[in-house]
């Protein structure tokens, strides 16, 4: 069985530990200062997701599959039960799990995705990763310049590069599975969660410039999550926890240490 790679804060601490996974193409080095700040008051494990970072890859990448991941970490570690945090690709492998297996949730915490069906709209960044050809380049550099050429935004760039490792071979390469990531795009993007209900408490996080939870949406949220409530945090866009970490923080915080 495959576990999930994961990096643990705060392991001696008290209390229900706060499991948190990334979004599409991140990894759990994105989310360092989030959960050194978050082991004073609990454990945290930072988590790679399947084809990411320094998990295993896999040819199959849906929701369900996400949500065994969480299952088979959380039996490998012993965790009876604990609280999720989960970003965007993040965001829907926890509701999943939630509505799967929800006597393993204490709260659940989804940031800036709700459960519907996205379009496909990620394009331009796997045109521009597919475009890298690692027998050909050699440096850093070479790749963020290729990347430039579909991507305009430094930060988007950043982002990806930090993915960059290098192989025995002595060759560049991702961490990530461009692969199966490339192949399974529709199943985890284009895809609603499956229908059902978690009752717990759940808060969804959204950020204030972001369009990925739109009014209309908190119907459907609803539906699925009877007992849960959206707060926006102000001057962040689909990153939250990156354009506006010290707010963020503090929503997660109160959300979690309120009785």
């Amino acid at each position: 069985m495959n576990i999930l790679h994961s990096k643990i804060y705060g392991g001696d601490k008290p209390g229900t530990p706060l499991l948190v996974f990334h979004g599409l193409f991140g990894m759990l080095d994105n989310w360092g200062s989030f959960g050194k700040e978050m082991a004073e008051f609990f454990p945290v494990h930072l988590i790679d997701l399947r084809n990411h970072g320094k998990s295993f890859h896999s040819e199959e990448m849906s929701h369900d599959d996400l949500a065994h991941d969480i299952a088979h970490y959380m039996d490998f570690h012993h965790l009876e039960k604990a609280n999720l945090l989960g970003h965007s690709l993040g965001g829907k492998a926890v509701m999943q799990f939630a509505i799967k297996y929800p006597v393993k949730v204490e709260k659940l915490i989804v940031v800036d995705i709700s459960p519907k069906a996205y379009p496909p709209h990620h394009q331009g960044i796997l045109k521009a990763l597919e475009s890298v050809d690692f027998e050909k380049v050699n440096t850093r550099q070479e790749v963020e310049e290729i990347l430039h050429q579909y991507i305009p935004e430094k930060s988007v760039i950043q982002f990806l590069a930090k993915n960059l490792y290098w192989k025995d071979d002595k060759k560049l390469d991702w961490r990530f599975n461009l692969k199966t990531l490339s192949e399974k795009y529709s199943q985890f993007v284009s895809n609603a969660i499956k229908f059902g209900v978690f009752t717990g408490k759940t808060l969804f996080i959204s950020g204030a410039k972001s369009h990925y939870i739109l009014p209309q949406d908190e119907f459907l949220i609803k539906q699925q999550f009877p007992n849960s409530s959206v707060v926006k945090v102000e001057n962040a866009g689909h990153w939250v926890q990156a354009e506006n970490p010290k707010d963020f923080a503090m929503v997660v915080k109160e959300f979690l240490l309120e009785k």
